[in-house]
Parts: C-alpha cells; sequence; structure tokens
C-alpha cells in the first residue's frame, strides 16, 4: 500500500494548489490511501462543513486536525451528523483523540482499500500546548482496539522533542507517525529501526511568502509592537507538502518514506 499524507491545508491557497496537483501526485506516485491535515483549511484557522465535503471530493479519503478544530463552531454539528450505526462521511474527519472522552467527534478513523484495512489516530502534543490526556498512553489505549495492520498516526505537537519520543514509542506498533502543526517541514524522514515511517513535521500546504501561512507584514508588525492584529492568509509561492509512504499491507511495516514538496 502507498499512502499519501498532505501537511496542514491553509486557507484557499492551500485548497487550490491540491485540486490542481493532487490527481498528478496520485497517479505519478501510485497512490492509493490520501490523508490530510485539514485544520486551517478556512482562511488559515479552522474547517467548516463546506470545506470538509470540498476536500474529500477531491480525492481525500482521511482529513485529521488539531487544536484549530473548534475555530468555527459549525463544524460540532458536523461532527454529529451521522447515521443510526454511527456512520457517514463525518467519521471521516478526525480531531485529536486525547481530547476529553466526551467531546464531539472521534480521533480513531478505521476503513479498508481493496482487501487491506487500515486506521488512522489522530493525537495532540501536549509540551507548549492546551493541557490534554497524555498522547502515548491514549495510543496504548487505541492499539489494543484496532486490527488494522496498516496504522497511519498524526501527531498535532509543538515540541520536537515529543514528536521523536513519539515516533521510537510507536516504533514498531505503526506503520508511520507523521508530526504535523507547525507548518516547516523537516528534513528527517526515515524508517525507524522497527519498521515505522517517521517524520517530525511534514510541513504546510500553502502559502509560504508569508509567517507559516499568514501575511509576513502582519506578523512582523505584531512582534515590533506587540498590538493586536487579525491575521490574514499570505497569497504568494504555494507549495503542497507532502510525504509517501510506502508499506506491506500485510505486516503494516514501511519501507520507505518519501518527502514531497510540490510548487
Amino acid at each position: 500500500m502507498r499512502i499519501l499524507f498532505i501537511g496542514d491545508i491553509f486557507g484557499r491557497p492551500g485548497r487550490t494548489i491540491v485540486k490542481d496537483r493532487l490527481p498528478g501526485i496520485v497517479r505519478d506516485q501510485a497512490v492509493d490511501l490520501v490523508i490530510a491535515n485539514g485544520e486551517n483549511a478556512a482562511a488559515g484557522f479552522g474547517i467548516t462543513p463546506p470545506l470538509v465535503e470540498e476536500l474529500f471530493d477531491l480525492g481525500i479519503d482521511v482529513i485529521t486536525t488539531g487544536n484549530h478544530i473548534w475555530d468555527k463552531r459549525e463544524i460540532i454539528d458536523y461532527f454529529q451528523m451521522v447515521d443510526g450505526n454511527g456512520r457517514g462521511p463525518q467519521r471521516r474527519l478526525l480531531r485529536p483523540a486525547n481530547y476529553p472522552s466526551d467531546m464531539p467527534g472521534w480521533g480513531v478513523y478505521h476503513s479498508h482499500k481493496g482487501k487491506a484495512t487500515y486506521a488512522v489516530i489522530n493525537l495532540q502534543g501536549r509540551v507548549f500546548m492546551a493541557a490534554n490526556d497524555d498522547p502515548f498512553r491514549i495510543a496504548d489505549q487505541l492499539l489494543k482496539e484496532i486490527e488494522a495492520k496498516v496504522i497511519i498516526v498524526d501527531f498535532h505537537a509543538e515540541a520536537t522533542s515529543e514528536k521523536i519520543s513519539m515516533g521510537w514509542y510507536l516504533d514498531g506498533r505503526v506503520t508511520a507517525v507523521i508530526g504535523t502543526h507547525t507548518h516547516v517541514p523537516t528534513a528527517d524522514e526515515r524508517v525507524l529501526s522497527a519498521g515505522t515511517a517517521y517524520i517530525t513535521d511534514v510541513g504546510m500546504t500553502g502559502p509560504y511568502d508569508g509567517v507559516i501561512g499568514v501575511q509576513k507584514e502582519l506578523v512582523v508588525g505584531k512582534f515590533l509592537n506587540g498590538m493586536p492584529v487579525r491575521f490574514e492568509p499570505a497569497t504568494g509561492d504555494v507549495r503542497l507538502s507532502a510525504v509517501v509512504i510506502d508499506c506491506d499491507e500485510k505486516t503494516g511495516k514501511a519501507r520507505s518514506i518519501e518527502r514531497l514538496m510540490v510548487a
């Protein structure tokens, strides 16, 4: 199985380049499964139900999120739009699994591609971020319940040490640990010793002519004067950042991980 994981989609520029480039990447890389972090899809802050559906229509199978998931409150009702069996496309939108259990939504998704079963887990870090349940122990709990061999973890976290620790902690137990959140791609992609593909941060899919997606003048000005300002998405130098993971669908072990950046 070949899996494409797209880094944090930021605003309209990010959505547009996904629309333009995703079909070619899927074809050229022989991709079977597409996962993307979409928590910044709505002008850089949050995601709305129409944008969730738009990303699904582009061919994304599962959307992960993070600390911006509640920025657009209408997403709360969207999480609850499932059928009587708890099914529906909304189950393919995740929020971190280590949020309080009574919050809307889900942190794990199970499905299959052809004869191969897979699971996607969404977790959020705690270092320099809001307090939530321990992502390491929540991962342990979820892995006891998951029967799929191919398991992809989106670890949405700030600190590189926390992300690397999660990679080693889950090495050999999941197919890949993919770091998101900082919007800055790292060059440390590798397959760990027990067969788990890892990268500290896959980077941002959006405008790089700015400060992590925001117009640079606004962010620089805030650093200079400390005054409140409304952040607006940048527009230039738009790139799609992603990784392609090749794995054995029978064992779940990763064979390789390749970093992509497409303009």
